[in-house]
């Protein structure tokens, strides 16, 4: 498993009842494809996230992103350093 960067921008801020209906679309896709979500970080005016997944690879993030309906601008794999 791999840590899975998604990078999303928005043209309105999303509100909570929007996040929260996303994150329940892409729910049993991510079980399916044994993808765990670990954290997002947004912008204080919530028009840019940062979401972090552990997941097999990057086109697997992608196609449950886009099977889900939930917009991003990039997705790619990354490394931790801490």
């Amino acid at each position: 498993m791999g840590l899975i960067i998604v990078e999303r921008t928005f043209e309105h801020p999303p509100t909570d009842a929007d996040l929260d209906a996303a994150a329940k679309r892409e729910t049993k896709c991510k079980e399916i494809h044994s993808i765990t979500w670990k954290r997002s970080v947004m912008s204080n005016d919530r028009r840019r996230a940062i979401c972090e997944y552990e997941a097999p690879d990057a086109e697997t993030v992608r196609r449950v992103q886009l099977e889900a309906r939930i917009p991003f601008d990039r997705i790619w794999a990354a490394e931790l350093h801490e």
